[in-house]
C-alpha cells in the first residue's frame, strides 16, 4: 500500500522540493497550501510539533510539516526559527546590511519535519547544512534566504543557482527528508 503524505505549507518554493524528494520514492504527496498557527519558540522542532498537531486535527493522519532557519554564527545564530519573518520584513538586502564589515560569514541552515502517521503517532526528523553567506545575492532559483547561502560541500554556488534537484543533494530540507523515509523503510 502506498503511503500517502499531506504536505502542509502555503510555501510553493517549500512543496516543490519535498514533492520532488517524497515523490521519487513512491510517496503520494497531497498539497494542503494552507497556514497553519505556528508557535512562537527558539525550538524548530517544538514549533514543527505544535503545527504538526494541529494539522492532524483538521485533516487526520499522514500530515507533514517542516521548519527551518538560517542561523547566522556572527549574529548568535540569528535569525534562526524566525527567518521566514525576518525574511519578509528585512529581506535579504536587510540581512546582508546586518552583516556589512562582518569577516565571519559562518552560517547554517536547520530543517525540522513533523510527520504525523495515520495512527497519530508523531515523529520529529531534522537535518543541517553548513555554509557561508555571499556578501551579494546571487541566482534566482530556491526562496527565501537561498540567494545569499553557500552551501560548504557544493561548489561554490548559492542554493539559488542550483536546480532543485542539485539543491536537494546538500539541503538541510533533504537531509531531515532522508530520516523520513528511513523512518517509513523507503530508503535503500
Amino acid at each position: 500500500m502506498a503511503h500517502v503524505v499531506k504536505i502542509v505549507t502555503s510555501n510553493p518554493g517549500k512543496w516543490e522540493e519535498l514533492y520532488t524528494m517524497l515523490s521519487s520514492r513512491g510517496l503520494d504527496c497531497i498539497w494542503i497550501r494552507e497556514r497553519v498557527r505556528e508557535l512562537q519558540s527558539e525550538d524548530l522542532a517544538e514549533i514543527v510539533l505544535a503545527s504538526g498537531i494541529e494539522a492532524y486535527e483538521k485533516w487526520g493522519g499522514g500530515v507533514l510539516l517542516e521548519d527551518s532557519g538560517l542561523f547566522v554564527t556572527a549574529l548568535g545564530g540569528f535569525p534562526g526559527p524566525y527567518s521566514a519573518y525576518v525574511f519578509r520584513t528585512i529581506g535579504v538586502k536587510g540581512l546582508l546590511k546586518l552583516m556589512e564589515g562582518v569577516q565571519d560569514r559562518e552560517a547554517w541552515f536547520k530543517s525540522a519535519i513533523c510527520y504525523i502517521s495515520p495512527d497519530g503517532s508523531q515523529s520529529i526528523f531534522t537535518g543541517e547544512v553548513k555554509g557561508i553567506l555571499a556578501a551579494e545575492p546571487r541566482g534566482t532559483g530556491g526562496f527565501g534566504f537561498d540567494p545569499i547561502f553557500i552551501p560548504a560541500e557544493g561548489d561554490g554556488r548559492t542554493f539559488a543557482q542550483m536546480t532543485v534537484g542539485e539543491k536537494n543533494l546538500y539541503s538541510h530540507r533533504a537531509r531531515a527528508v532522508q530520516k523520513l523515509l528511513k523512518h517509513l523503510g523507503l530508503t535503500g
